[in-house]
């Protein structure tokens, strides 16, 4: 780690990151934290079970130093850009922490960078909405979940919460008209009243906000109108996790264990971050390895199949590559066709891209058309995607359009 942070035994003051220091989460310490979240905070365990891990395949080693060489010294041109840029210099523009790519099933790129190892664990921030709606998706392929409910047919004591009136495919593709900023660089936005209420810890002497995640959910206000256009709130994503919970009479943790994580031939344990109830956060508390997310990343490309066992019917992945209506679906301008459903992001490009996301620079970013899936965890500087979006989705496009030849 270049800036030393926490190296050494007990580190120097200097370089000594922990819970109360109010910046443990924001660059450059993140660069270090983002690999070691449950130091940090109480987390509920994601099993893998106890059977062997399924092993990735490779190529010959000969050959898999060839196409690393042959993929570094990819160029692209970055969005809005005027000066070409080499796959290999991204990486290190992006703060890129992890790197796996895979071709038709088999492991083509792999590397580690900062503070991730290949036996490490890196916290995947949104991404984790995209197993949660994964999850809900499943639950109503299966019949299990009606998506056309409203949330209080489903979660009574959601009571005159903005999200009572929304059905539930409102909230699992986020068109639901609540009121909630998620805008990281104002100290007012509700995104860090939401942090207070989630946290664990104890509150502090004088406070009467709301206590834990669902808490939080009930006292959220009206804003527009349910259906009319799709707003990125977090919010949304834990009230799926609560409706996932009440559905099934489980966490969403242990649903994805037992739907998932123990069932792709995982290498690793994930772990999911909680608040002060045990209440997982369904929005962004997950922290996994980078070879399993490969495997959710396959599991999507191949709908639903995996190592010649079939977790969830291949509708699910259809439903979700489909997309969203795109006429609902604005305000990122690194991605002007695109469409969100089902907490996944799809680009609807000529290759039929789509992806898990999460800030920082996190990625599972599915091309069937080049039969690519592509894994990227960072701890880029800035919490906001579109700052890594024109050196990020271009690189992926190039990448693939390699593949495409291979």
């Amino acid at each position: 780690m270049a800036m030393g942070w926490m190296q050494g035994f007990p580190p120097p003051p200097d370089r000594l990151i922990t819970q109360p220091d109010a910046n443990y989460f924001s660059f450059p310490k993140l660069r270090w934290s983002v690999c070691h979240l449950r130091e940090f905070l109480p987390t509920e365990e994601i099993s893998r079970g106890l059977g062997a891990p399924v092993p990735l395949t490779y190529p010959a080693p000969a050959e898999f130093a060839d196409l690393r060489q042959q993929i570094d010294a990819l160029t692209f041109l970055p969005l809005n850009g005027n000066e070409e840029m080499t796959w290999e210099a991204s990486l290190h523009a992006n703060y890129t922490d992890g790197l796996l790519i895979l071709h038709r099933g088999e492991v083509v790129y792999e590397r580690y960078f900062g503070c991730l190892e290949e036996d490490g664990k890196h916290a995947i921030m949104s991404m984790t909405k995209s197993i949660t709606g994964l999850l809900a998706e499943i639950l109503v392929a299966e019949g299990v979940l009606d998506d056309a409910l409203l949330v209080r047919d489903v979660i009574p004591e959601i009571g005159d919460s903005a999200f009572a009136s929304a059905t539930v495919r409102q909230v699992m593709d986020m068109t639901t008209g609540v009121q909630y900023s998620e805008d990281y660089s104002d100290p007012n936005a509700d995104i860090w009243l939401y942090s207070a209420a989630a946290s664990p810890l104890p509150k502090p002497e004088g406070y009467q906000g709301p206590n834990g995640y669902w808490e939080y959910l009930q006292q959220v206000a009206p804003e527009g109108n349910h259906g009319d256009a799709f707003h990125y709130k977090t919010v949304n994503s834990d009230m799926l996790g609560w409706i996932i919970s009440r559905t099934t009479g489980t966490s969403v943790t242990d649903l994805a264990s037992e739907r998932l994580w123990s069932r792709m031939g995982t290498e690793q344990d994930a772990y999911q971050t909680v608040d002060g109830y045990g209440v997982p956060f369904a929005g962004g508390g997950v922290t996994a390895g980078l070879r399993d997310l490969g495997r959710l990343g396959q599991l999507m490309l191949d709908e639903g199949e995996i190592n010649g066992e079939r977790l969830f019917p291949a509708e699910v992945v259809q439903r979700i590559a489909a997309g969203g209506d795109q006429s609902r679906f604005g305000g990122f301008p690194t991605i002007p066709d695109g469409s969100y459903t089902s907490q996944w992001w799809v680009f609807h490009n000529n290759h039929g891209a789509f992806a898990a996301r999460g800030v920082h620079g996190q990625t599972i970013y599915v091309d069937p058309t080049a039969e690519m899936v592509l894994v990227r965890l960072a701890s880029f500087p800035r919490a906001q995607n579109g700052f890594i979006d024109p050196t990020s989705l271009p690189a992926y496009q190039a990448v693939a359009e390699f593949l495409l030849t291979r």
